[in-house]
C-alpha cells in the first residue's frame, strides 16, 4: 500500500526521536506556563534530583563505569553469571550467528517485559532464587529461550522463529512464567498475542528478517550487511528505525495513519492543530529500550555505535515516578493518585511527556556536576546508573512494595 506523501511524511516523522523530543518539549513549555490540565513542573528540584541520581549511581557503580541500560543487565540479577553461561553455550557458533541468537533473545525478552504487577514472582529452578518485576520477567524469558520455547526446531533451541512465535500457546507461556491463581501475571494474554503477532509480522519484511526461516535475530545480519564497505559504525537511530519498521504492526489497539500502525503514539488535545498528526505524541518506549538492548550484540560484532544521545530517555513508571516523587513534577489534584489509567489517558500522556524532557534536564545537570560530556556519560548510562534505579529506590522509600505513584492499567504491551 502506497501512502499519500503527507501521510507517509507524518508516519516517518512520528517514528523519529526528534519528534519525541519536539512534541514532549511543547507540552513541557505549556507545563512551565501552568497551562496543562494535570501536572505542573518545579525546576527548583532539579539540583536535588541530580544529586539523588548521582548518589544512587555511586552505590552501584562507584567508579562510574556504567554499562548501557538494557535487557542484558536484568539477566545478571542476583550477581549470577547467566550471560557467561550463555556465551559458553554459544561459543561454537560464528560471531554473526551468536549475534542473531542474542537478537532473538533480547527482542522476545524486551517485548514481554511490560509491567508484571505487584503480585507475581518467578522462582528460578536452576538457583532457587526468587525474582519479581523486570528481573523476574527477564530470567523467566531467558530460561524459556534456552529451553527452545520460541523455536519451532527441536534440534536448535537457540532461536525465536516465525513458526515458533506465531504458534505459541497460552499454556506454554503461562507455565514458563509460573503463572497460577496464586501467582497472577498482569497482561499474560497481551504478551502472548504480542509474540504471536511478532511471528506473523517478521514474515512481511524478508529484507530485515530473512525469507526461508524468518527470525527477529536476522535483523543483526541486515544491520551488519547494510554498512558501506569498510564502515564499522552504526547509528543508534538506524537501529531504532529498523525496529519501528519491522515490528510496527505488532502493537494492539493503536492509532493509525493511512492504515499504518503508529505504535506507542498517543493524543493530547493541547497539541491539536490544522496539520495531520499535530495532536500525536510519540514515545516508542519499548522500541527504544529494545534498541538500547540490541547495541551490545552489534558492538560484539565489531561495530561502533554512534548517535547514542539522539535516542531519548524512557518514559515509563520508574523514570516518571522519580520525577513525581522527588518533586520535579507535581499533580494539580491529588485525586490523580487514587485512580488507575489506561495508556491513552491524558494523565499518562502528560506524565510521560514531561518525563522525557526532565530526563534530558537531569542528565545535563549530572554531567555539569561531574564535569563530564555527553560522550563520556551518555543518556543510556544515566538511565542505568541512574534514573531508573533511583525511581525504584525512592518508590520503595515512599510506598509499600515500591509501587509507582500513579497506577496504570497495563495490557502488557506499553510499560
Amino acid at each position: 500500500m502506497k501512502l499519500p506523501n503527507i501521510q507517509l511524511e507524518t508516519v516517518e516523522y512520528l517514528r523519529t526521536p526528534a519528534a519525541i523530543r519536539q512534541k514532549c518539549d511543547r507540552l513541557f513549555d505549556l507545563a512551565r506556563l501552568d497551562k496543562l490540565r494535570y501536572f505542573r513542573v518545579d525546576l527548583s528540584q532539579l539540583d536535588n534530583a541530580a544529586n539523588y541520581v548521582i548518589d544512587t549511581t555511586r552505590q552501584q557503580y562507584a567508579d562510574f563505569n556504567i554499562p548501557f541500560h538494557s535487557r542484558w543487565r536484568h539477566f545478571e540479577a542476583g550477581n549470577l553469571s547467566r550471560l557467561a553461561e550463555l556465551n559458553a553455550a554459544l561459543a561454537e557458533f560464528a560471531l554473526i550467528e551468536q549475534a542473531k541468537i542474542k537478537f532473538d533473545l533480547a527482542i522476545v525478552s524486551v517485548l514481554i517485559d511490560a509491567g508484571a504487577g505487584a503480585d507475581w514472582q518467578y522462582c528460578e529452578p536452576e538457583t532457587g532464587q526468587v525474582y519479581r518485576r523486570s528481573e523476574g520477567l527477564a530470567i523467566a524469558s531467558l530460561r524459556m529461550f534456552c529451553q527452545g520455547v520460541f523455536s519451532s526446531n527441536p534440534g536448535f533451541p537457540w532461536q525465536a522463529d516465525s513458526q515458533g512465535l506465531s504458534q505459541l500457546k497460552l499454556e506454554t507461556l503461562a507455565a514458563g512464567f509460573q503463572v497460577s491463581r496464586d501467582n497472577p501475571l498482569v497482561g499474560l494474554t497481551g504478551r502472548l498475542e504480542l509474540l504471536q503477532r511478532l511471528g506473523n509480522a517478521i514474515c512481511q519484511h524478508p529484507l530485515l528478517f530473512g525469507r526461508e526461516n524468518p527470525r527477529p535475530g536476522n535483523l543483526a545480519k541486515y544491520l551488519l550487511d547494510n554498512r558501506v564497505s569498510g564502515v564499522k559504525t552504526v547509528n543508534a537511530t538506524e537501529v531504532l528505525n529498523a525496529v519501528l519498521t519491522g515490528f510496527g504492526e505488532i502493537w494492539p489497539g493503536r492509532y493509525a495513519i493511512g492504515g499504518v500502525n503508529l505504535g506507542d503514539v498517543w493524543r493530547h488535545r493541547a497539541l491539536q492543530g490544522e496539520n495531520l498528526g499535530d495532536e500525536f505524541v510519540p514515545f516508542h518506549k519499548l522500541s527504544q529500550w529494545l534498541t538500547y538492548s540490541l547495541l551490545e550484540p552489534l558492538q560484539e560484532l565489531g561495530l561502533e555505535v554512534a548517535g547514542l544521545d539522539e535516542l531519548t530517555g524512557l518514559p515509563e513508571y520508574r523514570n516518571g515516578g522519580l520525577c513525581l516523587d522527588i518533586g520535579l513534577l507535581q499533580a494539580k489534584d491529588s485525586v490523580i493518585f487514587e485512580q488507575s489509567y489506561l495508556p491513552d489517558s491524558e494523565v499518562i500522556v502528560e506524565w510521560r511527556s514531561l518525563t522525557v524532557n526532565l530526563l534530558d534536564k537531569i542528565a545535563a545537570a549530572i554531567r555539569e556536576k561531574l564535569h563530564l560530556s555527553a560522550e563520556q556519560l551518555p543518556l543510556v548510562k544515566i538511565l542505568q546508573g541512574g534514573t531508573w534505579a533511583a525511581g525504584r529506590k525512592i518508590a520503595g522509600e515512599l510506598r509499600p512494595g515500591g509501587v509507582p505513584p500513579i497506577q496504570i492499567e497495563s495490557d502488557g504491551t506499553v510499560f
